[in-house]
């Protein structure tokens, strides 16, 4: 939970008793590997904040294939915040890619925060934002060559490497697994 708070507290001021309200209002979740924290075609109902663990955002393309957008490590949001705000059916997957220990907030919990503190909307606000940002960045140009793209993930992610299965991050690469093994071997 000091985590949480240390985290919060990078956006803005709140005193003890805000505090020991917003720990009030979350609860833990386990996910083990492999469980989704959101679904597709499923409204979100929960924010995540992730203690312990890697999560990954992916998707389907019109071919079927699974795509890994994004990674979701340890002192971060989780959520598809803007399906989780209109009320409305996510088009993409939250995945924990390790067992992940998480604190949630429910949307009623949540809503009941900014009501509650006052200081908590322009809080909310910044950690929603770089909750976005991290889930928006990027992935690898395609346009680079694949070892190009590995290195830059490495440089990225540098704690995630050993932590997810290789088939996710061939997936965020767009490479096959066998070609990142390769690509691995020979930086080796």
């Amino acid at each position: 939970m000091k985590e949480l708070i240390a985290y919060i507290l990078q956006f803005g001021n709140l005193n003890q008793q805000q505090i020991d309200l917003i720990l009030s209002k979350s609860t833990a979740l386990n996910l083990q590997k492999h469980e989704y924290f959101s679904e597709a075609g499923r409204t979100p109902k929960q924010v995540g904040f992730v203690v312990e663990g890697v999560l990954r955002g992916c998707y389907y393309n019109n071919k079927g294939e699974e795509i890994t957008r994004c990674f979701i490590s340890e002192n971060s949001l989780v959520v598809d915040y803007l399906n989780f705000e209109a009320g409305t059916s996510s088009s993409e997957y939250l995945q924990a890619c390790t067992n992940c220990t998480l604190l949630v907030f429910s949307k009623q919990h949540w809503e009941e925060l900014s009501k509650i503190i006052v200081e908590w909307d322009p809080i909310k606000n910044k950690m929603v934002q770089l909750c976005m940002y991290q889930k928006s960045r990027k992935g690898p140009v395609i346009s680079q060559d694949a070892t190009s793209r590995y290195l830059e993930f490495m440089e990225n992610y540098p704690s995630l490497i050993n932590r997810i299965p290789l088939v996710y991050i061939a997936s965020y690469l767009g490479v096959t697994q066998q070609s990142l093994s390769r690509i691995r071997n020979n930086i080796r």
